[in-house]
């Protein structure tokens, strides 16, 4: 009886050592920013974030918390308190990817739109206070929207991807220049194809019975395309975060 009583003891031991051990190895990525990253309700479908696609990469010990939202801008989310929620829970080695820019340019909004320099005061503040709760912030440019004058491909993103280029460059933050790849991306397949990875429905349907023609908002296959360039940014920038990828 008192080797068994010994043997269940170091049992219980071991159960409470190996549940610690996955406690202390779980890792949650935080997404804020706009629509092209947020979850989707229903009714908007076939309308999706590519943050809704990016839990998919990742082994068991990651979660993916996803706080992006429509129509948020560095400002907005700040100033509707949707940050703050998350310093309070953030805890030491966990990440927060940071994908701002396509509200912030709407300098005719003025609870929406930043000057350049308040859009470089608000990720400096996301990026330090990140990095006070010893977690790791990632910037990530803004998405292209498929956009083509006359057959030419148009930014229209202005100055604000390179402001968040110059952030990550003089915090020493890892960047996934997200616009870049998917300018790539987009002008490789062309005006027409590049229509694939767009919110684009036809009539008849039951959420857009008019259609949509959506050129900002991805469809599942473009929210899919979205995210794997996300996760070729966490291997090619060498974030620690790759050793939790599954090997796709």
């Amino acid at each position: 009886m008192k080797a068994f009583a010994i043997k269940g003891s170091f049992f219980s031991l071991f159960i409470l050592l190996s549940s610690f051990i996955i406690k202390k190895d779980k890792v949650t990525i935080y997404i804020i920013g706009d629509s092209t990253a947020a979850n989707k309700e229903a009714k908007a479908f076939p309308e999706t974030g590519w943050g809704m696609k990016l839990q998919d990469f990742f082994k068991g010990n990651v979660s993916v918390d996803n706080r992006a939202l429509n129509g948020r801008s560095t400002k907005s989310f700040l100033n509707e308190n949707r940050w703050q929620p998350i310093i309070n829970q953030l805890k030491a080695g966990d990440y927060v990817f940071i994908e701002f820019g396509h509200n912030d340019e709407k300098i005719n909004k003025p609870g929406t739109g930043t000057t350049l320099e308040e859009f470089k005061t608000n990720l400096v503040k996301y990026v330090n206070e990140t990095r006070a709760k010893k977690a790791c912030p990632v910037l990530l440019t803004p998405v292209m929207r498929r956009s083509f004058v006359n057959g030419v491909f148009q930014d229209s993103h202005g100055e604000y991807p390179a402001v968040t280029r110059r952030v990550a460059d003089s915090l020493h933050v890892p960047l996934i220049d997200m616009h870049k790849k998917t300018e790539k991306l987009i002008i490789g397949l062309g005006e027409e194809k590049a229509k694939s990875l767009f919110n684009y429905v036809d009539s008849g349907d039951v959420n857009y019975p008019k259609g949509k023609k959506d050129d900002t908002h991805f469809n599942p296959y473009g929210a899919q395309k979205m995210a794997e360039l996300v996760v070729e940014g966490i291997r090619e920038q060498n974030i620690d975060l790759k050793k939790k990828l599954k090997n796709k």
